[in-house]
């Protein structure tokens, strides 16, 4: 069973940054994500949303490769396999990529607007769908972050671990930046 965490920051870039991290973090193996998306409330106090799966391309992909496969097989009953593929191909795309603008996948849209609602301006939020992942080496790897939960479906332990965890967040230093870029920090005399 997938769990839902949803974690508040009080900048509107760390979300991302998180997510971007994530995203390594998965390549991994050390965490599964089914679904994750960024919610970014603006000055003005609107709320924009950013899904990490794009629906409508994939829709249409998917779509497309199985029209392509119809139409071949449609196509070879009336001697041109070639019409059938071309033709196939371009309505299943069609097709996929307005089936994808019209689902929801993952994490409901309608629950991403009303805690982005919520938020600060200028601040943001990381909606995670997690399949599995391994909690200690997931933190450790987000310790420079600091973070609030806003809501979960993990246990009261696993939800009170996380949130010690991105309590005791720093942010990472000035000097940190330029040793990770391979510069020496100046020396202090």
């Amino acid at each position: 069973m997938a769990e839902l965490v949803v974690v508040g920051f009080e900048n509107p870039t760390d979300a991302d940054r998180v997510l971007t991290e994530l995203t390594r973090l998965q390549k991994e193996y050390l965490i599964d994500l089914e679904d994750a998306v960024v919610a970014i409330r603006s000055p003005d106090g609107s709320v924009r949303i950013k899904q990490s799966v794009n629906l409508v391309s994939l829709g249409a992909a998917s779509g497309g490769l199985r029209g392509a496969l119809w139409g071949s097989l449609i196509g070879l009953l009336f001697l041109n396999p070639l019409a059938g593929f071309a033709i196939g191909g371009a309505v299943g795309a069609g097709s996929g990529a307005l089936s994808g603008n019209m689902i929801d996948y993952g994490i409901n849209d309608d629950f991403i607007r009303s805690i982005g609602d919520t938020l600060k301006p200028e601040t943001s939020a990381l909606f995670l769908l997690i399949r599995k992942s391994q909690p200690e080496k997931v933190m450790a790897e987000l310790s420079g972050f600091k973070g609030r939960v806003i809501r979960s479906s993990l246990s009261p332990e696993q939800e009170a671990k996380l949130q010690a965890a991105l309590s005791r967040a720093h942010p990472p230093s000035p000097s940190d930046g330029l040793e990770a870029a391979g510069e020496m920090a100046p020396p202090v005399s």
